[in-house]
Protein backbone atom coordinates (compact mmCIF):
# COMPACT_ATOMS: atom_id res chain seq x y z
CA UNK A 1 0.00 0.00 0.00
CA UNK A 2 1.68 3.25 -0.78
CA UNK A 3 0.08 6.57 -2.03
CA UNK A 4 -0.58 7.33 -5.33
CA UNK A 5 1.58 10.56 -6.91
CA UNK A 6 0.00 11.58 -10.12
CA UNK A 7 1.97 13.32 -12.87
CA UNK A 8 -0.98 16.39 -14.00
CA UNK A 9 -2.33 17.19 -17.59
CA UNK A 10 -1.78 20.67 -18.67
CA UNK A 11 -4.37 22.59 -21.12
CA UNK A 12 -3.75 25.77 -22.82
CA UNK A 13 -6.48 28.47 -22.82
CA UNK A 14 -6.66 31.81 -24.74
CA UNK A 15 -6.96 33.64 -21.40
CA UNK A 16 -3.76 31.00 -19.66
CA UNK A 17 -0.18 32.32 -19.45
CA UNK A 18 2.80 31.49 -17.08
CA UNK A 19 2.45 30.73 -13.43
CA UNK A 20 1.58 27.21 -13.34
CA UNK A 21 5.97 27.27 -14.45
CA UNK A 22 6.80 30.20 -12.34
CA UNK A 23 4.94 29.28 -9.30
CA UNK A 24 4.66 25.18 -9.00
CA UNK A 25 7.89 24.67 -11.67
CA UNK A 26 5.72 22.64 -13.88
CA UNK A 27 6.76 22.20 -17.37
CA UNK A 28 4.17 23.56 -19.37
CA UNK A 29 3.22 23.16 -22.98
CA UNK A 30 3.67 27.23 -24.17
CA UNK A 31 3.04 30.95 -22.35
CA UNK A 32 -0.80 30.11 -22.71
CA UNK A 33 -1.51 27.51 -20.37
CA UNK A 34 -4.46 28.10 -18.22
CA UNK A 35 -5.51 24.76 -16.72
CA UNK A 36 -3.32 21.91 -14.91
CA UNK A 37 -5.62 18.88 -14.64
CA UNK A 38 -3.88 17.21 -11.43
CA UNK A 39 -6.09 14.61 -10.36
CA UNK A 40 -8.33 13.91 -12.94
CA UNK A 41 -9.55 10.72 -14.38
CA UNK A 42 -11.90 12.55 -17.02
CA UNK A 43 -11.87 11.22 -20.69
CA UNK A 44 -10.58 14.70 -21.83
CA UNK A 45 -7.09 14.41 -19.37
CA UNK A 46 -6.56 11.25 -17.38
CA UNK A 47 -3.36 11.53 -15.37
CA UNK A 48 -0.99 8.70 -14.73
CA UNK A 49 0.14 7.26 -11.48
CA UNK A 50 4.04 7.77 -11.42
CA UNK A 51 4.87 5.20 -8.69
CA UNK A 52 4.62 2.02 -7.18
CA UNK A 53 3.07 -1.21 -8.87
CA UNK A 54 0.39 1.11 -10.94
CA UNK A 55 2.71 3.25 -12.48
CA UNK A 56 1.78 4.34 -16.02
CA UNK A 57 -1.60 3.32 -15.16
CA UNK A 58 -4.03 6.36 -15.88
CA UNK A 59 -6.51 7.42 -13.19
CA UNK A 60 -9.68 5.88 -15.14
CA UNK A 61 -8.16 2.98 -15.34
CA UNK A 62 -6.94 2.31 -12.07
CA UNK A 63 -10.56 3.92 -10.57
CA UNK A 64 -12.23 0.14 -12.73
CA UNK A 65 -9.57 -2.18 -12.67
CA UNK A 66 -8.80 -1.76 -9.03
CA UNK A 67 -12.13 -0.48 -6.91
CA UNK A 68 -10.50 -2.08 -3.54
CA UNK A 69 -8.06 1.03 -3.61
CA UNK A 70 -11.41 3.41 -3.38
CA UNK A 71 -13.61 1.69 -1.25
CA UNK A 72 -15.27 0.00 -3.61
CA UNK A 73 -17.42 2.63 -4.70
CA UNK A 74 -20.76 2.16 -6.45
CA UNK A 75 -19.84 5.62 -8.50
CA UNK A 76 -19.07 3.76 -12.16
CA UNK A 77 -16.58 7.35 -12.44
CA UNK A 78 -14.12 8.74 -10.39
CA UNK A 79 -16.04 11.78 -9.02
CA UNK A 80 -14.15 14.41 -8.45
CA UNK A 81 -11.24 16.48 -10.58
CA UNK A 82 -8.48 18.80 -8.70
CA UNK A 83 -7.18 21.56 -11.19
CA UNK A 84 -5.15 24.50 -10.54
CA UNK A 85 -5.78 27.60 -12.85
CA UNK A 86 -4.17 30.28 -14.22
CA UNK A 87 -6.21 33.54 -14.94
CA UNK A 88 -3.65 35.72 -16.95
CA UNK A 89 -6.33 37.30 -18.45
CA UNK A 90 -10.63 36.96 -17.85
CA UNK A 91 -12.18 34.11 -18.48
CA UNK A 92 -15.36 34.10 -19.85
CA UNK A 93 -18.50 34.67 -17.99
CA UNK A 94 -19.77 30.41 -17.63
CA UNK A 95 -22.75 28.47 -15.84
CA UNK A 96 -22.78 24.61 -15.16
CA UNK A 97 -25.41 22.33 -15.29
CA UNK A 98 -26.32 20.02 -12.25
CA UNK A 99 -26.63 16.70 -12.43
CA UNK A 100 -30.21 15.62 -13.76
CA UNK A 101 -29.66 18.42 -17.01
CA UNK A 102 -26.17 17.28 -17.74
CA UNK A 103 -27.10 13.48 -18.17
CA UNK A 104 -29.87 14.54 -20.50
CA UNK A 105 -28.35 16.95 -22.62
CA UNK A 106 -24.74 15.74 -22.46
CA UNK A 107 -24.35 12.40 -23.08
CA UNK A 108 -24.75 11.01 -19.48
CA UNK A 109 -21.60 13.35 -18.38
CA UNK A 110 -21.80 14.60 -14.50
CA UNK A 111 -23.03 18.10 -13.57
CA UNK A 112 -20.35 20.36 -12.65
CA UNK A 113 -20.56 21.87 -8.66
CA UNK A 114 -16.80 23.40 -7.95
CA UNK A 115 -15.24 25.17 -5.64
CA UNK A 116 -12.50 27.50 -5.71
CA UNK A 117 -9.23 28.20 -2.97
CA UNK A 118 -7.49 31.26 -3.92
CA UNK A 119 -3.91 30.47 -4.03
CA UNK A 120 -2.83 33.94 -5.10
CA UNK A 121 -4.44 37.35 -6.83
CA UNK A 122 -2.89 40.34 -7.76
CA UNK A 123 -3.87 43.22 -5.70
CA UNK A 124 -7.86 44.58 -5.33
CA UNK A 125 -8.65 41.38 -7.36
CA UNK A 126 -12.12 40.49 -8.24
CA UNK A 127 -14.32 38.29 -9.71
CA UNK A 128 -18.16 37.20 -11.11
CA UNK A 129 -19.89 35.66 -8.65
CA UNK A 130 -23.73 35.52 -9.36
CA UNK A 131 -26.11 37.73 -11.11
CA UNK A 132 -28.69 40.42 -10.30
CA UNK A 133 -32.06 39.46 -12.44
CA UNK A 134 -35.13 38.55 -10.60
CA UNK A 135 -36.89 36.40 -13.27
CA UNK A 136 -35.77 34.12 -16.07
CA UNK A 137 -37.25 36.89 -18.24
CA UNK A 138 -35.41 39.32 -16.73
CA UNK A 139 -32.14 37.27 -17.31
CA UNK A 140 -33.09 36.56 -21.01
CA UNK A 141 -33.56 39.84 -21.50
CA UNK A 142 -30.26 41.86 -20.21
CA UNK A 143 -28.38 38.86 -21.82
CA UNK A 144 -29.52 39.47 -25.01
CA UNK A 145 -29.57 43.68 -24.46
CA UNK A 146 -25.49 42.86 -23.29
CA UNK A 147 -26.71 45.06 -20.04
CA UNK A 148 -23.37 42.70 -18.44
CA UNK A 149 -22.58 45.94 -15.57
CA UNK A 150 -26.01 45.83 -14.39
CA UNK A 151 -26.46 42.07 -14.69
CA UNK A 152 -23.28 40.51 -13.23
CA UNK A 153 -22.08 40.64 -9.88
CA UNK A 154 -18.47 41.39 -8.51
CA UNK A 155 -17.22 40.74 -5.64
CA UNK A 156 -13.71 41.61 -4.15
CA UNK A 157 -10.99 38.51 -3.50
CA UNK A 158 -7.63 37.93 -1.49
CA UNK A 159 -5.54 35.04 -1.23
CA UNK A 160 -6.66 32.49 1.36
CA UNK A 161 -10.41 32.82 0.29
CA UNK A 162 -12.90 30.26 -0.83
CA UNK A 163 -15.62 29.78 -2.43
CA UNK A 164 -18.64 27.29 -3.32
CA UNK A 165 -19.85 27.78 -6.68
CA UNK A 166 -23.11 25.05 -7.00
CA UNK A 167 -24.66 24.23 -10.68
CA UNK A 168 -26.61 26.64 -11.59
CA UNK A 169 -24.21 29.86 -10.58
CA UNK A 170 -23.09 32.74 -13.15
CA UNK A 171 -19.24 33.26 -12.16
CA UNK A 172 -15.73 34.28 -13.39
CA UNK A 173 -12.59 34.19 -12.82
CA UNK A 174 -10.64 37.20 -13.83
CA UNK A 175 -7.40 38.72 -14.72
CA UNK A 176 -4.33 37.53 -12.00
CA UNK A 177 -5.70 34.73 -10.01
CA UNK A 178 -4.38 31.66 -9.38
CA UNK A 179 -6.83 29.00 -7.85
CA UNK A 180 -7.09 25.54 -7.04
CA UNK A 181 -10.62 24.41 -8.25
CA UNK A 182 -11.95 20.74 -6.77
CA UNK A 183 -15.32 19.90 -8.81
CA UNK A 184 -17.42 17.30 -10.37
CA UNK A 185 -15.37 15.22 -12.69
CA UNK A 186 -17.34 17.41 -15.48
CA UNK A 187 -16.01 19.07 -18.28
CA UNK A 188 -19.16 21.08 -19.51
CA UNK A 189 -19.24 24.47 -19.09
CA UNK A 190 -21.85 26.71 -20.97
CA UNK A 191 -20.43 30.47 -21.90
CA UNK A 192 -22.87 33.56 -21.36
CA UNK A 193 -20.05 36.00 -22.10
CA UNK A 194 -16.64 36.33 -23.87
CA UNK A 195 -16.02 40.02 -23.77
CA UNK A 196 -16.39 39.72 -27.85
CA UNK A 197 -12.62 37.94 -27.64
CA UNK A 198 -11.48 36.46 -30.71
CA UNK A 199 -9.54 33.11 -31.21
CA UNK A 200 -6.18 32.58 -33.04
CA UNK A 201 -8.29 32.37 -36.48
CA UNK A 202 -10.30 36.00 -36.02
CA UNK A 203 -13.57 33.99 -34.77
CA UNK A 204 -15.18 34.82 -32.15
CA UNK A 205 -15.70 31.69 -29.53
CA UNK A 206 -19.37 29.96 -29.24
CA UNK A 207 -21.37 31.09 -26.93
CA UNK A 208 -24.25 28.79 -24.69
CA UNK A 209 -27.10 31.21 -24.21
CA UNK A 210 -30.09 28.52 -24.68
CA UNK A 211 -28.51 25.73 -22.52
CA UNK A 212 -26.85 28.55 -20.38
CA UNK A 213 -30.23 30.47 -19.23
CA UNK A 214 -31.99 27.09 -18.60
CA UNK A 215 -29.59 26.27 -15.78
CA UNK A 216 -29.12 29.19 -14.32
CA UNK A 217 -30.44 29.31 -10.58
CA UNK A 218 -32.77 32.70 -10.63
CA UNK A 219 -32.68 34.67 -8.07
CA UNK A 220 -29.08 34.22 -7.64
CA UNK A 221 -29.08 31.79 -4.89
CA UNK A 222 -25.70 33.16 -2.60
CA UNK A 223 -23.36 30.98 -1.06
CA UNK A 224 -21.67 31.85 1.77
CA UNK A 225 -18.76 29.71 3.31
CA UNK A 226 -17.83 30.15 7.58
CA UNK A 227 -14.48 27.55 7.92
CA UNK A 228 -14.69 25.61 10.45
CA UNK A 229 -11.09 25.59 12.30
CA UNK A 230 -9.27 22.93 14.87
CA UNK A 231 -5.63 22.26 16.12
CA UNK A 232 -4.45 18.87 15.67
CA UNK A 233 -0.96 18.52 17.16
CA UNK A 234 1.14 20.69 14.86
CA UNK A 235 -1.32 21.20 11.89
CA UNK A 236 -4.51 23.75 11.65
CA UNK A 237 -7.45 21.78 9.96
CA UNK A 238 -9.54 24.03 7.91
CA UNK A 239 -12.63 22.67 6.71
CA UNK A 240 -14.36 24.60 4.10
CA UNK A 241 -17.27 22.34 3.22
CA UNK A 242 -19.22 19.13 3.43
CA UNK A 243 -21.03 18.96 0.57
CA UNK A 244 -23.17 16.24 -1.18
CA UNK A 245 -20.06 16.29 -4.34
CA UNK A 246 -17.49 16.51 -1.68
CA UNK A 247 -15.57 18.04 1.15
CA UNK A 248 -12.91 20.35 1.04
CA UNK A 249 -10.00 21.13 3.74
CA UNK A 250 -7.14 22.64 4.58
CA UNK A 251 -4.06 21.28 6.06
CA UNK A 252 -1.64 23.93 7.50
CA UNK A 253 1.26 21.48 9.18
CA UNK A 254 4.07 23.25 10.78
CA UNK A 255 5.83 20.15 12.73
CA UNK A 256 4.57 16.62 12.74
CA UNK A 257 1.14 15.62 12.68
CA UNK A 258 -0.63 12.32 12.22
CA UNK A 259 -4.02 11.57 10.04
CA UNK A 260 -5.57 8.76 8.90
CA UNK A 261 -7.64 7.97 5.79
CA UNK A 262 -10.72 6.03 7.44
CA UNK A 263 -13.32 5.41 5.31
CA UNK A 264 -12.31 7.91 3.01
CA UNK A 265 -9.72 8.14 -0.13
CA UNK A 266 -8.11 11.25 -0.14
CA UNK A 267 -7.21 13.87 -2.75
CA UNK A 268 -3.77 15.73 -1.46
CA UNK A 269 -2.33 18.81 -2.98
CA UNK A 270 0.65 20.83 -1.52
CA UNK A 271 -0.14 24.42 -2.26
CA UNK A 272 3.20 25.51 -0.52
CA UNK A 273 6.12 24.66 1.65
CA UNK A 274 7.05 20.83 1.68
CA UNK A 275 6.90 18.06 3.70
CA UNK A 276 8.13 14.31 4.16
CA UNK A 277 4.83 11.55 4.22
CA UNK A 278 5.74 8.91 6.61
CA UNK A 279 3.79 5.80 6.49
CA UNK A 280 4.86 2.42 7.90
CA UNK A 281 8.98 3.03 7.95
CA UNK A 282 8.47 4.62 4.31
CA UNK A 283 9.31 7.92 3.75
CA UNK A 284 8.04 9.81 0.55
CA UNK A 285 8.86 13.88 -0.05
CA UNK A 286 5.93 16.02 -0.84
CA UNK A 287 6.83 19.20 -2.83
CA UNK A 288 4.63 22.37 -3.54
CA UNK A 289 2.74 21.16 -6.78
CA UNK A 290 2.53 17.59 -5.93
CA UNK A 291 -0.37 15.82 -5.79
CA UNK A 292 -1.30 12.66 -4.28
CA UNK A 293 -4.43 9.89 -3.28
CA UNK A 294 -3.88 8.26 -0.48
CA UNK A 295 -6.11 4.94 -0.97
CA UNK A 296 -8.78 3.98 1.58
CA UNK A 297 -7.04 1.09 4.08
CA UNK A 298 -3.92 2.82 3.69
CA UNK A 299 -4.32 4.22 7.95
CA UNK A 300 -2.41 6.06 9.88
CA UNK A 301 0.26 8.36 8.25
CA UNK A 302 2.59 11.02 9.32
CA UNK A 303 3.26 14.29 7.70
CA UNK A 304 7.01 16.10 8.96
CA UNK A 305 7.49 19.75 7.73
CA UNK A 306 6.62 22.87 6.72
CA UNK A 307 3.61 22.94 4.06
CA UNK A 308 0.04 23.74 3.05
CA UNK A 309 -2.15 21.02 1.21
CA UNK A 310 -5.89 21.56 -0.11
CA UNK A 311 -7.32 18.12 0.99
CA UNK A 312 -10.61 16.68 -0.37
CA UNK A 313 -13.18 13.50 -0.60
CA UNK A 314 -15.83 12.25 -2.43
Amino acid sequence: MQPLFLKPVFKERIWGGTALKNQFGYDIPSDKTGECWAVSAHPNGPSTIENGPYAGTTLDKLWSEHPELFGNSKAEVFPLLTKILDANMDLSVQVHPDDAYACTHELGELGKTECWYIIDCKEDADMIFGHNAKTKEELIQQTKAGQWDNLLRRVKIKPGDFFYVPSGTIHALCEGTLVLETQQSSDTTYRVYDYDRKDEEGNLRDLHLEKAIAVTTVPHQGTVTVPKIEKKEDATITTYVESDFFSVYKWDVVGKSTFATDNHYLLLSVIKGESSLVHQEETYQLNKGTHVIIPVGFGEFELNGDCQLIVSHA
